[in-house]
């Protein structure tokens, strides 16, 4: 790996050693094209003052003051022309200044468009190892989110015994539980500004400090107060990653690997959560707080192999670093170099473009490019959290326990789900590459709905020695859930939104996914306790499967897509070509 990197910060230096006399060529072409577009920019102004001059010489007062008038305005409009051309060699300007040697070349037959060239560039690693690595500091973020979140289920019986540090009851119980999930919705708004701000792969790090801060505070904490903070700060570090996680893999890899990579975010939360339990079942939740202290830390090493964001780079005009962050990630294949000139295209367009007011970008946050995939996501997510995935997630030994009823080890059975858990959720990372995104949805939401609502009748009637089945019933429920209405919704956040906007739609869908999870991690108790477990579960299932109907009508199929084709397909009202399964 650390050669890897080497060659990842050397690739510009190599480059220009091989290609010599041919990169001096190219340099020459940029830099008279840049003269050239610069000494038209100022013809047109010294034409127009001459014009200028010309008509203040007319000798009739009255006919001079009109000219005056009519001077003034050809002055503002040739200024707003010559400002808008000098806009467009903005451009070419950041490739001059930015001394790029890595493949961009100028050509007489499209002079404001970089064309990318071959590059004879060997890497010693394949481009998809090079994305994995990439995709592996975020993925291993995400495995502590999972900590997070399965951390609570082991935590709480535990205080609850003789001598616990904390007065435990049902309230203490629940919010316990739910301080976690409060901060995520924040977390989520200020991740958008942040991804945008300081960049992807620097969001990571800043994420990294009050994710080990937060275990530190919980392994230590003696009373409600130190472990209520602690389990704030861990919260919030999972709503800052929840957009950041997809956005940057999503940005870093390419179509036909980006199923499988998102996917593995989800699996990441299974393992996390099944690591908790694990831990737990044997250690006591103190040193459990402890161990999770390291995966904060092998973070930050991960981050240090891997590049920033290409398109991000590019975005903020570092156009060389975003070239050598792109061929290092993805190679030199036609595609990769097709793709990469969209990407730069896009951005020129965009830097060509007056900056707009606050009223304009108000204005701009209502396009349907941006509204459309958010109304989707919203729903997505608001179906997938209300059907229960985090409520059995937080309080899997209460939830068996009352299931499955006495006469069964509970933490047997929890370490049973959780297994089911992690398999499905690999299983997905490999269907979700092979199939589309829209069939994978409605198999998921129809089964988990099935399973709700099979458990909710067997608690209803209760048949003798069948204890078994209501277990069945909750790995189906596992299962189901697994495979499409957990994964998919984070597969399609790095996914729909527009560049210019992704970090502030997944962030908006990401806040209001983490609402939605707070209301079923802190309502859940109540609900068993005031409704009944029959109820409770039989209203998940009803909402899976209401909201796997609305998503059959509107959901797009992203699977084979470029993020340009599917931000095309919202803009314009197009469905993208490509396979759709």
């Amino acid at each position: 790996m650390a050669a890897d990197t080497a060659d990842y910060q050397e690739n510009g230096t190599n480059n220009l050693d091989r290609t010599g006399s041919s990169n001096q060529v190219n340099n020459t072409e940029i830099h008279t094209i840049i003269e050239n577009d610069q000494n038209d920019s100022s013809k047109r102004v010294n034409i127009e003052e001459t014009k200028t001059e010309n008509n203040s010489s007319i000798s009739n007062h009255d006919q001079a003051n009109n000219n005056k008038e009519c001077t003034k305005k050809e002055e503002i409009d040739e200024s707003q022309k010559v400002g808008k051309e000098r806009k467009l060699s903005q451009y070419l300007a950041n490739l001059k200044n930015s001394n790029s040697n890595n493949g961009l070349v100028m050509t007489e037959k499209d002079k404001d468009t970089a064309l990318i060239t071959y590059s004879n560039v060997v890497s010693r690693f394949s481009p998809v190892w090079r994305q994995s690595l990439a995709a592996s500091a975020s993925i291993l973020l995400t495995f502590t989110a999972g900590l997070t979140s399965g951390y609570s289920a082991i935590l709480l019986p535990q205080l609850q015994l003789p001598g616990s540090p904390i007065v435990m009851n049902h309230s203490t119980m629940s919010w316990i539980a739910a301080m976690a999930a409060l901060p995520m919705a924040p977390g989520c708004l200020i991740s958008g500004w942040m991804m945008e701000k300081f960049g992807r792969k620097t969001s990571h790090y800043i994420i990294c400090a009050p994710f080990l801060l937060g275990w530190i505070l919980i392994s230590c904490a003696n009373n409600l107060g130190l472990m209520l903070l602690g389990r704030f700060f861990t919260g919030l570090c999972v709503g800052l990653l929840g957009p950041l996680g997809p956005v940057y893999i999503g940005e870093s890899s390419e179509p036909k690997y980006r199923g499988f990579f998102l996917a593995a975010i989800s699996l990441a939360i299974a393992i996390g959560i099944f690591v908790a339990h694990l831990i737990g079942t044997f250690m006591t939740w103190q040193w459990t707080a402890t161990i999770c202290c390291l995966f904060p830390i092998l973070s930050i090493v991960l981050l240090t192999l891997t590049p920033e964001s290409p398109t991000w780079l590019i975005s903020k005009g570092e156009i060389d670093d975003g070239i050598k962050s792109y061929y290092w990630l993805r190679g030199y294949s036609d595609e990769a170099k097709t793709e990469l000139k969209g990407i730069i295209e896009n951005q020129k367009a965009a830097n060509s473009e007056p900056v707009m007011t606050l009223k304009e970008k108000i204005i701009t946050l209502l396009n349907p490019e941006l509204l459309k995939p958010l109304f989707i996501m919203i729903l997505f997510f608001i179906t997938c959290q209300f059907s229960g995935v985090n409520a059995v997630a937080f309080y899997s030994i209460v939830i068996v326990e009352k299931a499955v009823g006495k006469g069964f080890d509970h933490y047997l059975a929890m370490l049973i789900i959780d297994l089911v858990r992690v398999v499905m959720s690999v299983v997905a990372c490999v269907i979700c590459k092979m199939y589309g995104r829209r069939p994978l949805t409605f198999i998921s939401g129809t089964w988990t709905a099935i399973s709700m609502v099979g458990l909710s009748m067997f608690l209803y009637f209760r048949p003798e020695n069948m204890s078994w089945l209501p277990l069945c019933c909750l790995m189906g429920y596992i299962c189901a859930i697994s495979i499409g209405l957990v994964p998919i919704p984070w597969i399609m956040c790095g996914e729909v939104f527009p560049t210019r906007v992704r970090g502030l739609g997944s962030g908006i869908s990401s806040a209001i996914t983490f609402v939605a999870f707070f209301a079923v991690v802190k309502t859940a108790p109540g609900m068993m306790m005031n409704l009944g477990e029959m109820i409770t579960f039989l209203i998940y299932g009803i909402i899976a499967l209401v909201g796997t109907g609305i998503l059959f009508f509107i959901l797009p199929e992203t699977k084979g897509k470029s993020l340009q084709e599917i931000e095309d397909r919202f803009k314009n009202g197009k469905k993208p070509s490509g396979p759709n399964v």
